[in-house]
């Protein structure tokens, strides 16, 4: 796979609490000349950096992040807000313990409160995969199913484990056909993003690969 089609699903990312506005703006950058699916940063950068990059970019930001426990008016607040502040996409932290409580149709009523506020824009939900159980996990895919919501997402980064690829096997066995599939966290190498794509997804959450890239040499400024 080459390395054009690999940027291209990438969401270049920068989540760090210390993300200062000098790097978002790298950040872009990068996106604009390497031809990222989008950049994902925090909600406080997306009216800066849309203005930056105006149409040539999609961007990204994530909300109830990233540990998914706050209420359901407040994630609906973050997408409406975000959307007003120029976000194309939206990737959404479900609440962990809906689902170990077995509340599926909170979380379904919940999702589908995020995507109306979305306003139409992409919006991917964070399963946190390693968190869940096999059977949490397929059960999950069904939810997110339902929800009208366009991607269901592995990880945020920020908890014990990204994205596997026993996870993207699971999700491509159980997701319908109109879901797309984002791996995220822990992806720091073109062979893992490679892997990824091959198994189903069609969006990665990845801070290293456009590093890789730029690092590697294979950097003319022809994508």
């Amino acid at each position: 796979m080459d390395t054009e089609k690999i940027l291209s699903a990438v969401d270049h990312t920068l989540l760090s609490q210390t993300a200062t506005e000098t790097e978002i703006l790298a950040l872009c950058d990068d996106g604009l000349k390497y031809k990222t699916a989008s950049v994902c940063i925090p909600l406080s950068y997306v009216k800066r950096a849309k203005e930056y990059v105006g149409d040539r970019l999609k961007i990204c930001t994530v909300i109830g992040f990233p540990n998914g426990y706050v209420t359901e008016n407040v994630k609906c607040f973050e997408a409406t807000e975000a959307v007003a502040l120029g976000a194309d996409e939206i990737d959404m932290v479900i609440n962990i313990g809906d689902v170990k409580n077995g509340d599926y149709q909170k979380i379904l009523k919940e999702i589908k409160a995020v995507k109306k506020a979305c306003g139409g824009n992409v919006l991917k939900v964070i399963i946190e995969t390693c968190l869940l159980t096999e059977e949490e996990k397929i059960k999950m895919c069904k939810v997110v199913s339902q929800s009208g919501a366009d991607f269901i997402k592995t990880s945020t980064g920020f908890s014990t484990k990204g994205a596997t690829a026993e996870d993207i096997k699971l999700f491509a066995e159980n997701v319908e056909p109109h879901v797309k599939i984002k791996a995220a966290g822990g992806i720091s190498s073109l062979e893992d993003a490679e892997l990824f794509m091959n198994l189903g997804a069609s969006r990665l959450g990845t801070s290293k690969v456009v590093k890789i890239i730029k690092n590697s040499g294979d950097d003319n400024g022809a994508y």
